[in-house]
């Protein structure tokens, strides 16, 4: 509940343009611009400057911008502080996370939310990660659940609490009487010369395989593009290719595919985190969110 206009000044500087910024937070490009101007007025110093066709920010912009972080957190503290004085708690709050989570993680944290607060109103949002941290930076949610990947911002960013979940092991899919069925051991690196299906470049899913398949020592021979859990399963059952499926996704079961847990060293996995605004993650309700996921989450993860 910071003044609006820093959270304006925030998401120029994480998008680097007045369009970019303006497209997150739903508002023109005209309105940011005026927020700016009218919020370097009342500070009394110069926050952006023309460079070009864009913008750069003041050395101003960015003292600001730091107490800005500070100001967020020390607001979150507060709220933690005001909602464990034992109120009702009333409003809204917004989950957000990846397909996986949004489907399989995030509904029972919802409905548990619902029937211990009738009065607390609680929306999911299904999103990839760069948009969580987006949703958590415009306070369009409280809490993300998202995969770790090479755009992460790191553990250190003071705007976020980042706090480790749970590791969700990649299993090895491949069509029905495949070789590596019968063998009692299987590493990822045995999958090297198999023909790959990924997700499409850019995709978190894309950057989890590759990066799982580097750190095995190969790079894929990629043959087909799946986003989908679905469509990727159906290649495999035409005998069209392999893929890394995270425990935690549901495969259809009419498909003739065989899931293979993978063994070695490092075995693949993808780390879910669940992260809030800095200063927020003591707020009961969503401390009570974290503890549902993570339960449903041990009942979700037996080996297949």
């Amino acid at each position: 509940m910071i003044d609006s206009r820093l959270r304006i000044l925030q998401m120029v500087a994480e998008h680097g343009t007045v369009t970019a910024a303006a497209q997150v937070l739903h508002y023109t490009p005209s309105a940011v611009s005026y927020q700016l101007r009218q919020l370097s007025a009342d500070v009394g110093v110069e926050l952006v400057v023309q460079q070009g066709r864009g913008i750069r920010l003041t050395s101003a912009a960015r003292t600001l911008l730091r107490h800005a972080e500070r100001l967020q957190a020390q607001w979150e503290e507060a709220r933690a502080e005001l909602a464990a004085l034992g109120t009702e708690p009333t409003g809204q709050i917004t989950l957000c996370g990846f397909s996986t989570a949004a489907s399989r993680l995030l509904p029972p944290a919802a409905a548990a939310l619902r029937d211990a607060h009738p009065h607390l109103s609680v929306r999911i949002i299904e999103a990839e990660p760069d948009r969580c941290f987006d949703l958590l930076l415009s306070e369009e949610a409280d809490l993300a659940l998202l995969v770790v990947t090479a755009d992460s911002p790191p553990m250190t960013d003071q705007r976020f609490d980042q706090r480790p979940l749970l590791d969700d092991p990649l299993d090895l899919v491949v069509q029905e009487g495949h070789p590596l069925v019968d063998q009692k051991r299987v590493t990822l690196a045995d999958a090297a010369l198999e023909p790959w299906i990924l997700g499409n470049p850019g995709t978190t899913y894309h950057q989890l395989v590759l990066a799982a398949c580097l750190s095995a020592g190969f790079t894929p021979d990629i043959a087909h593009y799946a986003d989908e859990w679905d469509t990727g399963t159906a290649l495999v059952a035409h005998g069209l290719g392999v893929i890394l499926v995270p425990r935690l996704a549901q495969l259809r079961d009419d498909w003739p595919v065989a899931r293979i847990p993978l063994q070695g060293e490092p075995a693949p996995a993808r780390r879910i985190m669940a992260v809030t605004r800095l200063g927020a993650r003591d707020i009961p309700v969503l401390r009570r969110a974290v503890e549902t996921i993570t339960d449903t989450a041990a009942g979700l993860l037996p080996r297949p």
